[in-house]
């Protein structure tokens, strides 16, 4: 299924992976890639792909998904050197790498991007049982990419946090799976407060831990006023 919020196009296929394609002919991936969400397939259409922490860093997956002449914009605390899974360092991938730290804003050619911080609350309800965060303050970020005039933003692997609602977004794509970033209440919380004019859950259902009742999300979105869509 593809969501379509004119002039964009938008394609949630599996885990993180967004991909987010503009009538002008521009094509942003989001966290492409892991636990086989891009099994069979390899468009190389994208122009430009984000990688918001470490857990989501695959090198196969953004390779499956960018073109030649790819810009690809990886947060500065991705080291292949500290992950079992990977042994390339996104500098050895044959693009462009641009590193960027969590609340930047910068323009590359006909995109406008801004990055925002993504961390669990230290003691918070998405945590380890000894109350330290699966994702730390400073270990990855949320992506603001405008395609078109529309701002797409993805919190990354993150809490809802109280900056969250000031930001002016068009589509807002939410994790919901809850366990290690926030869950279909806190999202659906969180979306009320910002008042996109969509919203795309992602990140849920993928193995376990992610299992959610993404209907109910959508009934406790629209309940509050905002346009909600699956795409499933």
């Amino acid at each position: 299924m593809t969501v379509k919020r004119h002039p964009l196009e938008l394609d949630w296929l599996g885990y993180a992976t967004l991909r987010i394609a503009g009538r002008t002919g521009v094509t942003a991936y989001v966290d492409p890639g892991r636990y086989g969400v891009l099994e069979g397939r390899r468009p190389r259409d994208g122009d430009l792909v984000l990688v918001s922490h470490a857990h989501h860093y695959d090198p196969d997956g953004i390779e499956r998904v960018a073109h030649e002449d790819a810009i690809v914009v990886v947060h500065e605390s991705v080291d292949a050197a500290e992950m079992d899974r990977v042994d390339r360092q996104p500098e050895s991938l044959p693009y462009e790498v641009e590193r960027v730290r969590a609340d930047e804003s910068f323009v590359l050619g006909p995109l406008d991007l801004f990055t925002t911080p993504a961390y669990n609350v230290h003691g918070g309800p998405h945590t380890r049982e000894d109350g330290s965060p699966y994702h730390p303050e400073g270990e990855g970020c949320g992506f603001g990419v405008t395609v078109d005039g529309v701002t797409v933003f993805w919190p990354g692997d993150s809490d809802a946090l109280p900056f969250h609602e000031e930001l002016d977004v068009d589509v807002l794509c939410p994790p919901i799976g809850g366990s290690f970033t926030m869950d279909r209440r806190e999202a659906a919380e969180l979306a009320g407060r910002m008042r996109p004019e969509l919203v795309l859950p992602i990140h849920y259902d993928t193995f376990e831990a992610l299992e959610t009742d993404s209907e109910a999300f959508v009934v406790d979105v629209a309940t509050a006023g905002v346009p909600v869509v699956l795409d499933e």
